[in-house]
């Protein structure tokens, strides 16, 4: 498999109503620095052997084609997460578009072209890599961070390792995206600035439906994502939800999060700067209760609604986080978990949250004397008691 790679430097990168599977021989495109349209070609995992027409390229689409509507309910969920407010109608189990597994729509397609020397972004995986295992790899190198890439409206299904992955980028925009079945993340991004995933589905990947992280494989402070937004997304069947992994200044709205064996996992550190300043607002994380085996990371996983560890200054508000009933060392509706290497949690507001039928409570977990409110809530039990 050869992966759809985008490398230079302020490429625009434009995919529509795609499906890419694991089985394509997909051919791997890059595009001119500040081209308006750098694509791949159309692929389908019935055209890749029954079909070489379908291989061939559509026209460069002008840059005013590019912007294509994204559903309603992600366009409300994004300007949800920008206000800080909740999505009025927003319903992330549908975000997934029409579109999404078509076997005859085609993508825009610039030729390929070799970016000027100090430009371009070597291809690499979010782990550091090559893009073995990865459907769409998004690259750019540090000091020279991959700018105006939007993917959007296709389908990544069946990758060894990401459906989607980008590592050093600014402003990557991930939109009508459906990533099922992937061996680790459905859409996943590292050293990376002012990303957008809004209305995607992301379901039964082996790791994280959605994963942001400072960085993979190394240690290191949170990274100031400048405004990141993961907002209208449906997660499901995944082993967490959403990970956040060593970041700040982030925010998390709408989001339909049933059936992982987690939630959402808010993962901090004794690295410095501390993982926090996020906002996690207004989503739905509800039911997940499926079971997953411990590892060398992890003890087993199941029925965790959302659990901080290691964080600070994160808001957690107005969110319904019901029926996460498990007995790991993480279950529950709102868990305050002490990290790996004994950090606290400190200065985080749990409020006006719907917390009910959680187990073996709503609230559990407290990092004493560390400045942590919860106000608010809707609840009944608390561990330690008090809390609802």
């Amino acid at each position: 498999m050869n992966p759809v790679t985008a490398a230079p430097a302020s490429a625009d990168l434009v995919a529509d109503k795609t499906t890419i599977s694991a089985a394509d021989s997909a051919t791997s495109a890059s595009a001119p620095a500040g081209s308006a349209s750098a694509g791949m070609n159309s692929m389908t995992a019935a055209s890749a052997s029954a079909d070489p027409v379908a291989d061939k390229p559509a026209s460069a689409a002008p840059a005013s084609a590019m912007g294509a509507a994204a559903p309603a309910s992600a366009a409300s969920a994004d300007a949800a997460a920008s206000t800080g407010t909740d999505p009025a109608g927003t319903d992330p189990a549908t975000a997934a578009p029409a579109g999404a597994g078509s076997a005859t729509a085609e993508t825009a397609a610039a030729p390929a072209s070799t970016a000027p020397a100090g430009t371009a972004g070597t291809a690499a995986t979010p782990a550091g890599g090559d893009c073995a295992g990865t459907g769409i790899c998004v690259a750019g190198t540090a000091g020279h961070r991959l700018t105006g890439v939007r993917i959007q409206d296709l389908t990544v299904t069946g990758f060894a390792s990401y459906g989607i992955g980008a590592t050093e980028t600014d402003g990557l925009t991930v939109r009508g995206v459906r990533a099922d079945a992937n061996g680790q993340y459905g859409i996943g991004e590292q050293k990376s600035v002012r990303a957008h995933f809004v209305g995607n589905a992301a379901r039964d990947n082996g790791e994280a439906g959605i994963f942001l992280a400072n960085t993979v494989g190394e240690e290191g402070g949170a990274l100031d994502t400048r405004g990141a937004v993961v907002a209208g997304n449906a997660l499901s069947g995944n082993k967490t939800g959403i990970v956040l992994r060593r970041l700040r200044d982030l925010t998390v709205a709408g989001n339909s999060v049933t059936g992982n064996c987690a939630g959402m996992f808010i993962v901090g550190d004794e690295g410095v700067p501390k993982a926090g300043h996020l906002s996690v607002v207004g989503n739905s994380v509800t039911d997940n209760i499926k079971y997953c085996a411990a590892n060398t990371r992890l003890p087993y996983v199941q029925g965790a609604g959302i659990v901080l560890t290691g964080v600070e200054d994160t808001l957690v508000e107005r969110n319904t986080i019901t029926g996460n009933t498990g007995a790991s060392a993480m279950s529950g509706g709102v868990v305050f978990f002490h990290s790996f290497v004994n950090v606290p949690n400190s200065d985080n507001t749990v409020q006006d949250n719907v917390l009910l039928d959680n187990g073996p409570a709503d609230l559990s977990g407290w990092d004493a004397d560390t400045g942590n409110t919860v106000t608010g809530n809707t609840c009944r039990i608390s561990a330690p008691a008090g809390r609802c």
